[in-house]
């Protein structure tokens, strides 16, 4: 794995630093994007000093001239880019449909859908000029891809619309040794999952404890994708702790 190079978003926190953590024991060199730049430092801080880069660049992956200098700056310095893994995500506050604002739907979009977008944009032109030509792209689906939590429209949406992009950028990459695939994650353990063990609304309208497992189990699935030969891809994963309500009728 020498020579390596990825870029994740989100990796202040959560999914997106322990993949990072993960990636870089892994050997790669890790580009570190997030809007908070002090988590970004921690990331890398925790990486210690030996094996690859770790490269932490603030980036609002929502913006699109944040998205262009901040693949500039891994262009620059890193040289080439072997892995995207589109990880940052938002969500809107658990209520009613009609309730929501429209400004709290696009931030949701923004983030979830738009961010993918501009980054794997950014990603094809760096992966198609660079020689060896080719790279591969990570998209953190969810579990809500394929079924909602209640009162969780503007995220499912996003995250219903990342599938159709993984499957797009699966097939448009094909001629230019790009590959995509999609991580779909259930209850990883992290700060934005704390609260299950204390109860979260079910679709019966009950309240009920989730189980979460480690995210490690999620870092663990993100560099096996990664460590694939370009020749070869997992198009979709699903990782996710075992007794949660997610198959049956839970």
């Amino acid at each position: 794995m020498a020579n390596k190079f990825a870029l994740v978003t989100g990796a202040g926190s959560g999914i997106g630093r322990a993949s990072a953590l993960a990636l870089h024991a892994a050997g790669w060199s890790v580009a570190l994007a997030g809007r908070r730049e002090a988590e970004l430092e921690e990331t890398a801080h925790r990486a210690g000093a030996n094996g690859g880069k770790m490269l932490p660049v603030a980036a609002d992956v929502s913006q699109p001239g944040n998205v262009k200098a901040l693949f500039a700056k891994v262009s620059r310095e890193f040289g080439r880019l072997d892995l995207l893994f589109n990880n940052a995500g938002t969500g809107a506050p658990g209520i009613p449909m009609e309730d929501l604002t429209f400004d709290q739907w696009m931030k949701v979009v923004g983030v979830n859908l738009n961010g993918p977008f501009l980054c794997a944009q950014e990603a094809i032109r760096i992966m198609k000029a660079q020689s060896p030509r080719g790279g591969r792209i990570i998209n953190n689906g969810s579990i809500s891809a394929h079924a909602p939590r209640p009162n969780s429209a503007p995220y499912t949406a996003t995250k219903h619309a990342i599938t159709g992009l993984t499957k797009s950028l699966a097939l448009d990459g094909r001629p230019f040794d790009i590959t995509c695939g999609q991580i779909d994650i259930g209850n990883a353990a992290t700060e934005m999952t704390e609260r299950m063990s204390g109860g979260v609304p079910q679709a019966n309208g009950t309240m009920m404890p989730e189980p979460r497992m480690d995210v490690k189990c999620v870092a663990d699935a993100v560099v096996y994708m990664a460590s694939l030969p370009l020749d070869a891809n997992v198009l979709f994963m699903t990782v996710m702790a075992t007794k949660m309500p997610f198959v049956g009728r839970g």
